[in-house]
């Protein structure tokens, strides 16, 4: 690589790790191309991202950075998925991990936080961001459901009782 690649290939990677809130590392070593594009399409689908670079340039990347804990973690052929809902890079690597067994998950960052491959695994099993909007809706929308359904079942009782009377004088 150039000079001048590597610069920009630092200043890339810098504005990716500036805008994260979540990294994840792992050791590719043995994948095939088409399992690669496979985590790629899955991460993208997510809305994450997945990074190969080299682990010098990721490392002075990481400078300045929130995720810049993970620095220690690159060794070796490592890839770097990256996402800005919590959730959403753990998710797809521990799934991706459980049926590729040469997708090794070393650890991450969540903003300055260090994880290791067990809160990686913590943040995979909670719900996504989206799923908790979807819940808080659903409660926030359930009492005036419940409300509307009270304020009617009074005047459906009447109209039902005066129906009843009516059929009474009908038959009588």
């Amino acid at each position: 690589m150039e000079r001048a690649a590597k610069k920009e290939a630092v200043e890339q990677l810098n504005g990716v790790f500036k805008t994260t809130s979540v990294a994840v590392v792992a050791q590719y070593s043995g994948l095939t191309v088409a399992q690669m594009q496979k985590l790629r399409m899955q991460m993208k689908q997510a809305g994450a991202s997945v990074k190969v670079s080299k682990n010098r340039l990721a490392k002075i990347a990481l400078e300045g950075t929130d995720v810049v804990a993970i620095g220690p973690m690159l060794k070796g052929p490592t890839v770097i998925a990256t996402s800005n809902d919590p959730v959403a890079a753990p998710k797809v690597a521990i799934e991706f991990a459980k049926a590729n067994e040469k997708f090794v998950i070393i650890g991450g960052s969540m903003g300055k936080t260090v994880l290791n491959v067990d809160g990686v695994k913590a943040l995979a099993s909670l719900p996504s961001l989206d799923e908790l909007r979807g819940k808080i809706v659903g409660l926030i929308v359930a009492p005036a459901t419940k409300l509307a359904q009270l304020a009617n079942a009074p005047a459906g009782k009447l109209a039902r009782v005066i129906q009843a009377h009516a059929s009474k004088g009908e038959a009588a």
